[in-house]
């Protein structure tokens, strides 16, 4: 299937196209000096009546007449549903993941938002917890014709609208970066979001393929209706090209059997070769690691970033 007819059936069952976007209304409740950077606790409109919680990063010495590159983070899922944000942000959950103070002390403006169902974002009702939430926004999203990819995407999409606008960032040098749902994320949002120049995932590409053979129950927003007779994950990943992607991943990660991951970014190299772009696609594949960011994936991750957005 061509390119543009797959991207075509792509929207369709994500769920259509997003609507205009309503005024951000960005409201910042408070402001702390880090160490080396910024931490300011906001949130931003994505839909009339949905305010998305996040966390800006800014560092040291970046203003509106010294700007600097825009990184937003989409969080991991873990089952983690207490934490979103505050973990990339470096307010709690595994160092390994303290993402965004990494970036930002590598001379990034950061943006960490709520994904739904977490943090912030959970019910607000209090009547559904942990798991039941995320299965009730689901479930909502499809009776409504659209799926959680579709609302993730344009919540995304949203960030990517408040990032852009800042005084103190670079509109032409914007990135994202992703661990486990978050690297969903990352290949979700790419190809409906060219204002990214550079996006890197870590650790996930899971195959609707491997899904189904080995009866996985992965996070929600890997499902969208009606796709894989058209095409699979790798196929979405490839609608981001010609811009810079990179993907991480675990040798021994059982999220993303490594036979279908190795089949998988062969199909991305592909589209990008086809458009002589080979140049902005790359990937890792650490032997003998599981489902983690490893000091080298970070390299990577790092070197990669730097390369599209700082040269």
């Amino acid at each position: 299937m061509a390119a543009i007819d797959f991207r075509d059936r792509l929207l369709a069952g994500l769920g259509g196209d997003w609507p205009d976007p309503c005024p951000l209304a960005p409201h910042v409740t408070k402001t702390q000096q880090k160490d080396g950077y910024r931490l300011l606790t906001l949130s931003y409109e994505v839909e009339p009546g949905d305010r998305v919680p996040a966390l800006l990063l800014i560092p040291d010495g970046v203003t509106a007449a010294k700007k600097a590159p825009g990184i937003a983070i989409w969080h991991q899922h873990a089952g983690q549903y207490h934490l979103g944000k505050s973990e990339p942000a470096g307010l709690a959950g595994n160092k390994m993941h303290h993402t965004g103070v990494a970036l930002a002390r590598e001379g990034y403006v950061v943006l960490c938002p709520d994904a739904l169902c977490f943090e912030e974002r959970q019910d607000p009702t209090g009547k559904l917890k942990t798991h039941w939430f995320e299965r009730f926004e689901f479930l909502r999203q499809i009776v409504d014709g659209r799926c959680m990819a579709w609302k993730n995407i344009l919540d995304m999409r949203r960030a990517v609208d408040m990032l852009a606008g800042l005084d103190e960032v670079n509109s032409e040098r914007l990135g994202c970066y992703g661990h486990s749902m978050g690297s969903t994320h990352t290949w979700l949002v790419g190809p409906w979001e060219p204002r990214l120049r550079c996006l890197v995932g870590n650790c996930c590409l899971p195959t609707y393929k491997a899904i189904h053979d080995g009866h996985m129950l992965h996070c929600f927003p890997n499902f969208v209706p009606g796709i894989y007779p058209h095409g699979d994950t790798p196929d979405i990943a490839a609608l981001i090209a010609p811009r810079a992607l990179h993907l991480n991943f675990g040798e021994k990660d059982s999220g993303s059997p490594i036979g279908e991951v190795r089949r998988g970014v062969q199909v991305i190299a592909s589209a990008y070769e086809a458009i002589h772009a080979e140049k902005n696609f790359s990937f890792y594949i650490e032997d003998g690691s599981g489902h983690v960011l490893s000091p080298e994936m970070w390299r990577r991750t790092r070197d990669v970033f730097a390369r599209h957005l700082k040269s």
